[in-house]
């Protein structure tokens, strides 16, 4: 019976604290916008450029020239 004297009051102290972070939270606008940032991950990076491959995809056979390509 005596250790709620102890459970009950540091069960109340970290829910008030818990409740004081989550307020401070909410004001200080932390909860504003919720889509961008998880937009801007996706859209941070730059395109990369398009390039030739730099040689045949295999010894002894050829690329494919821009003529060639859909045939």
């Amino acid at each position: 019976m005596s250790v709620i004297f102890v459970v009950l009051p540091l069960a109340l102290v970290l829910g008030g604290f818990a409740l004081w972070a989550c307020v401070r939270a909410i004001q200080s606008g932390q909860y504003d916008d919720l889509d961008t940032p998880a937009v801007r991950a996706l859209l941070d990076d730059e395109p990369a450029p398009d390039r030739a491959p730099a040689g045949p995809a295999r010894p002894g056979v050829e690329a494919p020239t821009a003529g060639e390509a859909g045939a």
